[in-house]
């Protein structure tokens, strides 16, 4: 019974004489009743009209056959197959980029890292300690577009889009940052320190280096942690978090409570490092680690139910390009290729994405969608009104992934660095070599893209040629500067930051 109804039957039953309270009480009574019918009827409106939250999830380095949802034996993803069963696995979700820096510039911006000049890093393919080079302040990101409609942003994890000050996630959007700067092997004992003379590793917290080197074995667990404690210190009010974790780019790092089942042998090699990394025993606990990024989903999800705010949360799964070359565990399942290269392995991801209610439950989705498209879906959803003076390449594929609508990519283009490499059109994808076409394949009858078929189609050939020669002369002439700092220098602990 509502508190309305309550309140006419008590008037009801007083006109009809009987002597229900006195009459201060029943006066307090009928004010704590209106109170109540008004207050729900403000919630309920209130309830109609909520922006959704949204969580980005994105690990490192993650191939399309590290998920045990998608058909991985190797590993064990309970929480991420519940995701995947309580919503929709995305079989053809791209990233703009088969390494780490270009593809989260991408994921931020809504763009091509070439359009942006975010393909590479100033001197390397990535951005390094103390690069000059970074994401450009002026660059509209997700984090600002939901800003503007009132969400609180927080990131938790692996920035990799430029350690200098006008660059941190703060001056990007983010009102809140824990976490590592770039990549957690930019640090003194990568295997290749006597070329590359990494700076120590520093750990963030807003714009403060509070830690240099700190241990890499419980950064999951802290980010995952800090990610927990931002859920429940805005659950009242709309937001965006964004959980780039560290692994499962190598060195594998774990906590204790993962370690479990790893043969003394491991552990004994480990407890020796003494500093000087292990890099190929580590890569045994590739296992260990994907379970603790599954256990941190898990956690994740479980603070969205226990504050009351799961149905009211969309939550994506993804990683930022495929595994490395010559990894002992790390898999791209039935894709070929992988990080660094524009073949499927290298850019096709694994991705789930879910939200009780709104995302259908249990149905795979094998319709073209991309990293760059959460920044104009996220913006429709939350109300946001997105930037009308550049170009944005993703597309709201909000249709897409609730609907029987088709991708709404025309095209979708594979860089390697600043050169644009393959363009995919429906199911057929046509790489190239130097403008010159080389290889076509059809992905819906062929995704390990072994039989090419480029002599048998020559106006599919024509086709795609057509995209790629369209899509270069657009890119010369709409696209915007990263940003340079002058005399760069890595981040040590009494550097102000600020």
């Amino acid at each position: 019974m509502t508190a309305i109804s309550i309140l006419i039957r008590v008037i009801d039953r007083q006109s009809e004489g009987e002597t229900l309270m006195t009459d201060q009480l029943r006066w307090t009574f009928l004010f704590f009743l209106v109170t109540v019918a008004l207050t729900s009827s403000h919630s309920n409106a209130r309830a109609e009209t909520n922006q959704p939250n949204f969580v980005v999830i994105f690990t490192d380095d993650q191939g399309y056959g590290d998920l045990s949802c998608f058909g991985a034996g190797h590993v064990s993803t309970p929480r991420i197959d519940q995701m995947a069963a309580e919503g929709m696995k995305l079989t053809s979700f791209y990233v703009a980029a088969p390494v780490c820096t270009p593809s989260r510039a991408a994921l931020m911006t809504g763009c091509y890292p070439k359009r942006i000049e975010m393909a590479t890093g100033s001197s390397f393919g990535v951005l390094l300690a103390g690069d000059r080079k970074g994401l450009n302040p002026d660059e509209v990101t997700i984090a600002e577009v939901l800003k503007t409609a009132g969400y609180t942003t927080g990131i938790f994890g692996k920035w990799h889009l430029g350690d200098q000050p006008p660059f941190l996630p703060t001056k990007q959007g983010f009102d809140e940052f824990f976490g590592i700067p770039y990549s957690h092997d930019i640090y003194p004992y990568h295997p290749r320190q006597d070329h590359y003379n990494f700076p120590s590793l520093p750990l963030l917290e807003n714009e403060q280096v509070i830690e240099m080197d700190p241990d890499a074995d419980f950064l999951t667990r802290r980010i995952t942690e800090r990610a927990v404690s931002f859920i429940q210190r805005n659950k009242d009010k709309p937001f965006f978090l964004y959980v780039p974790h560290p692994i499962p780019h190598a060195p594998l790092h774990v906590s204790p409570p993962f370690m479990e089942g790893v043969s003394g042998d491991i552990v004994a090699t480990l407890e020796k490092e003494d500093g000087n990394i292990d890099y190929r025993t580590r890569d045994k606990l590739f296992r260990q680690a994907i379970a603790e990024i599954d256990g941190s989903v898990g956690q994740i999800l479980d603070t969205l139910k226990s504050e009351g705010i799961d149905e009211n949360t969309l939550v994506l799964f993804t990683s930022d390009n495929g595994p490395p070359k010559n990894t002992l565990f790390a898999s791209p399942g039935p894709l070929r290729g992988h990080k660094g290269t524009t073949l499927e392995g290298g850019m096709r991801e694994p991705t789930v994405v879910r939200w009780p209610g709104k995302i259908p439950a249990g149905q795979p989705n094998d319709r073209l969608m991309t990293a760059m498209d959460l920044l104009p879906t996220f913006a429709r959803l939350a109300g946001a009104t997105l930037p009308t003076d550049r170009v944005i390449d993703g597309k709201d594929i909000w249709p897409t992934l609730v609907g029987n609508a088709e991708t709404p990519h025309e095209a979708f283009f594979y860089h390697r660095g600043n050169q644009l490499q393959a363009v995919r059109s429906g199911n057929w994808k046509l790489h190239t070599n130097k403008g010159k076409p080389t290889q076509l394949y059809n992905l819906h009858d062929d995704i390990g893209e072994k039989n090419n078929v480029i002599k048998t189609h020559p106006n599919v050939v024509r086709r795609l040629m057509g995209h790629i020669k369209a899509f270069a002369k657009d890119i010369a002439g709409n696209s915007r500067p990263a940003a340079y700092v002058k005399d760069p220098k890595p981040l040590a602990k009494s550097t102000p930051v600020n």
